[in-house]
């Protein structure tokens, strides 16, 4: 009787000790970043209209995007412009999820596109490496292809220019202070200049 409760508690040690190298393995793999656009892009045949807007349209609008383009994935999410780009979700973890904030700040760069640099993060009350949850958060959602997450480098590249408009419309950004809530985008309409 003593050798199956030994066996049994080997058994168990085992497993439990299985498990912990697996989660400590998967926190120190190696991360892959996307690759970036190409930001040559032709604006030869394009008539240029500016538009300012401010957060709380801006909000309405991505929380309108997500919806529509069906990007919730398993697991929904949330992105809030408040100060920051804050990004709200949960990661799963064994049978529970667990919720994580990102709180990313925004740069407008010269070719229109975004630039989303980490700045905070909390994933429930664990201390965990913020490359190790921007890959998690990467493979677990469904992100547009212009939205390229690069989790060694900690930061979102948003690129505007490849984002998928009605009549082929293309957005670039101008500026994007979310303190001062000044935001515009210009918008890139393609013309026919043989008519």
């Amino acid at each position: 009787m003593k050798n199956k409760w030994k066996v049994g508690f080997f058994v168990l040690l085992g497993m439990i000790i299985l498990g912990f190298v697996i989660i400590v393995s998967m926190i120190f793999m190696p991360v892959k970043d996307d690759a970036l656009p190409d930001n040559n892009k032709n604006t030869d045949k394009q008539v240029g209209f500016n538009v300012e807007t401010n957060k709380k349209d801006l909000n309405l609008i991505i929380e309108h995007y997500i919806e529509e383009e069906g990007m919730k994935g398993p697991v929904d999410y949330d992105v809030q412009l408040k100060d920051d780009v804050e990004l709200l979700g949960s990661v799963p973890v064994f049978t529970s999820d667990l919720d994580f904030k990102l709180n990313f700040e925004p740069k407008a760069l010269d070719n229109g596109d975004i630039l989303l640099k980490q700045k905070s993060i909390s994933v429930g009350s664990l201390n965990l490496p913020v490359n190790y949850v921007l890959k998690v958060i990467r493979d677990s959602y469904n992100f547009p292809d212009w939205v390229k997450i690069q989790p060694n480098d900690e930061l979102i590249y948003v690129s505007l220019q490849d984002m998928k408009l009605k009549s082929d419309v293309k957005v670039r950004a101008n500026e994007f202070d979310l303190k001062e809530d000044n935001i515009s985008f210009r918008l890139l309409v393609p013309v026919d200049r043989a008519q």
